[in-house]
């Protein structure tokens, strides 16, 4: 279904996507209980955070506590999102399901069908290196990270810098507040089309260039481009 970096645990911030540290740990998570759970769209927000792997798999990020799912103690963090009423989303961005759900007409019944990740190594302690226990902190401590694309070779990228890091978490805050969802490799693109832009006017013509599928409304864009800005400033 998916895999996880450093961690055996159904931890969708650890989902493995388009990069690799060069000392990561892979944990491969497959297949378990498939379940269809029909839903009463009480809620304009059901409250779901969607991400996904990169390969066709949409999954349950995040549950908002007290929300209408969190309210059915069903549906779990880790959750394949694999139809809805009956239309497979396999091969469906994230953005595209959430998109999905969000177009649900309130007051009306849904149906989820969805697959549990097989909880095989719960009670198992992730192996640590040199006898020492394993840190909470990322395993990987190499200078470079192997990017992985769907088109064209792999390759080794430096790490990205203090402010890459720090706009790249915004950028991404700003992707959940606005689309519900959370993507730090399309985050890190838009702070790469915005680092060097003069204006948001350029910015804005860059993303149409490159993320014109997207159709972000211009009051994301700017937002963007104020969190890059901040983000230079050290704030």
């Amino acid at each position: 279904m998916f895999c996880t970096l450093n961690t055996h645990k159904v931890d969708m911030d650890k989902l493995l996507g388009g990069q690799i540290g060069l000392e990561d740990f892979i944990f491969a998570h497959i297949k378990g209980q498939t379940k269809e759970v029909e839903i009463y769209k009480s809620e304009d927000a059901l409250g779901l955070t969607i991400t996904d792997n990169g390969a066709g798999y949409a999954f349950i990020k995040r549950i908002k506590e007290g929300s209408l799912i969190d309210r059915m103690h069903v549906i779990n963090v880790g959750d394949l999102i694999e139809a809805i009423n009956g239309q497979s989303v396999v091969g469906f961005r994230h953005f595209e399901v959430a998109k999905l759900l969000k177009s649900l007409v309130k007051g009306q019944p849904f149906t989820l069908r969805l697959v549990e990740p097989l909880k095989a190594f719960d009670m198992i302690s992730q192996r640590s290196r040199g006898g020492k226990p394993a840190s909470g902190g990322q395993l990987g401590t190499g200078k470079g990270t192997l990017r992985l694309r769907a088109k064209g070779a792999a390759t080794v990228e430096e790490e990205p810098s203090a402010f890459e890091e720090k706009a790249i978490e915004k950028v991404d805050d700003l992707l959940e507040s606005y689309m519900g969802i959370r993507d730090t490799e399309l985050a890190a693109t838009m702070v790469d089309l915005g680092k060097n832009r003069r204006n948001p006017d350029e910015f804005a013509q860059a993303i149409d260039e490159d993320l014109g599928d997207f159709a972000f409304p211009d009051e994301f864009v700017f937002d963007v481009w104020g969190a890059i800005g901040d983000a230079k400033a050290g704030r």
